[in-house]
Formats: structure tokens, sequence, C-alpha cells
């Protein structure tokens, strides 16, 4: 087999699992609108798992390409932005009205915002943060409410959920900071706290699965927000020089030349 062929296959690889990703979205969808949120739900979890997997075997075969990077962004808009705000409508939002599929847009648009602002500035943020909410962190505290509501038999889950949908769109697009664990050193004392709270996190899921779902994605969207607004009132000046968010550069106006 020649070099080139043997390097196509391997591209296909990593798309194959971003494909995975993009028909656990579609199947989504079709799952809210037949009324089986359950499975809806589980689907959004599994495209999660597919969406991490692609970027894997990519780097692990060494076949990253910009077109394995815009397919994998078109795939998430579907499974993470477009699914969930599905589900959210079909099953809380619709006796809302024009509120109720508004408020399901305004994920979907953030969740698409947020991928391109992320694929415009990613080369320039730390490593160790996203700015905002990711969108996949958002698609599942969408998909982990439904399980446990359902698991709680709770009456007022559509009003809770008109005000998470747009709350969680907000976040994804705000200059937030929140973990993104690659950064983890299980050496340090911060990172053994984390390890800790991790296997909190995991006793939770497999004593009420349900629940605890929705408690560790409940944890990773409000700690962030309240870490943030924390570090901002104890000192706003020290949080503006550790982090600033950078600005949208366009190519199509004549840059100022550099200072020496």
């Amino acid at each position: 087999m020649r070099p080139s062929n043997r390097r196509a296959y391997i591209l296909v690889i990593p798309s194959l699992f971003t494909t995975g990703n993009l028909f656990c979205g579609f199947y989504s969808i079709i799952h809210s609108f037949a009324g089986q949120f359950e499975n809806a739900s589980y689907a959004i979890f599994l495209a999660g798992i597919f969406d991490v997997l692609d970027g894997r075997v990519a780097r692990f075969t060494k076949s990253t390409s910009k077109f394995g990077v815009e397919y994998d962004s078109i795939a998430d808009v579907v499974s993470f932005g477009v699914a969930p705000a599905v589900l959210s409508y079909v099953w809380a939002l619709q006796p809302f009205g024009r509120l109720g599929w508004a408020s399901a847009f305004f994920f979907a648009a953030c969740g698409a915002l947020r991928l391109a602002r992320f694929n415009t500035i990613s080369e320039e943020l730390p490593k160790a943060y996203f700015l905002g909410l990711p969108i996949p962190a958002a698609a599942y505290s969408i998909a982990a409410s439904y399980i446990a509501f359902a698991q709680l038999d709770f009456d007022y889950f559509s009003n809770v959920v008109l005000i998470l949908s747009p709350m969680l769109g907000l976040l994804m697009v705000s200059s937030i900071r929140y973990r993104s664990f690659k950064d983890l050193d299980f050496k340090t004392k911060r990172s053994f706290v984390w390890l800790v709270l991790i296997v909190i996190g995991v006793a939770l899921i497999a004593v009420q699965p349900e629940v605890g779902l929705g408690l560790v994605f409940a944890y990773y969207v409000l700690g962030g927000a309240l870490r943030e607004i924390y570090l901002f009132i104890k000192n706003p000046n020290d949080r503006q020089k550790k982090y600033i968010a950078p600005q949208f550069i366009t190519t199509d106006q004549p840059q100022e030349p550099p200072k020496r």
C-alpha cells in the first residue's frame, strides 16, 4: 500500500468517531420528538464519549487535520447545541409557547457561538481553563436535569428548565473560566483535593446515579461561576492580570505594526 493511501485511510478513523457523535445527536433529536426523553438524554451522554475519543484517536494516530476540527465542531453543534435544545423544548418548555422555544433557541445559538469563539481563539487560551462553560457540559446539564427530575418526580421542572436553559446559554458565551483538568497533577496538594472531590462524585453516582449525575454537573456549572465571583470580590485587579480574554481580530483590516 502506498504511503498516500495509508495516510488517507488513517484520516478516516477519527472521523468515524465524530460521525458517531453526530449520530447520537441525531438519535437524541428523533427520540425527543417521539417523547422518549430518557433515550434522548442518554444519547447526549454517549455523544460526549465519542467526542472525547475522536480527539484522542486523532492524536494517537497522528492524523489531526483542519477537516477533522471543522467536522467535530459541526457535530458538536448538533449533539450539544440542537439536541439538548430540542430535548428541553419538547420535554419542558412547550407549554410556555413562544417564550419556551425562544429559551431553547437561545441555548442552541449560544452553543454555536461558544464553539465559533473557541475555534477562533483556542490557541491563545491557557490549557488549564476554558473560556466560558464548555458546550458538552451545558448539554450534559440539560440531559442530567431530565434524568434527575424524572427520578425525583419533581412537579415544577418546567419552570426550572425555563430558567436553566438561558442561564446555561449565558454561561457558555461568558468570560467565566472553567477548569479543563488538562493540567491536573496528582502530586500537588490542590490536585489531591480535586481527586477527593472526584471520588465523592463517583460515590454519589454509584449510590443514586440519576440524582448524582445532576449534582455533579450542578457543582461544575455553579462552582466555576461562584469561584470567579469570589476571586473578583477578593482581588479584581489580580484577576485581570492573571487572565484577560483575547479579543477577536479581523484580518480584513490593516494591522498596526508592532512598536519596537
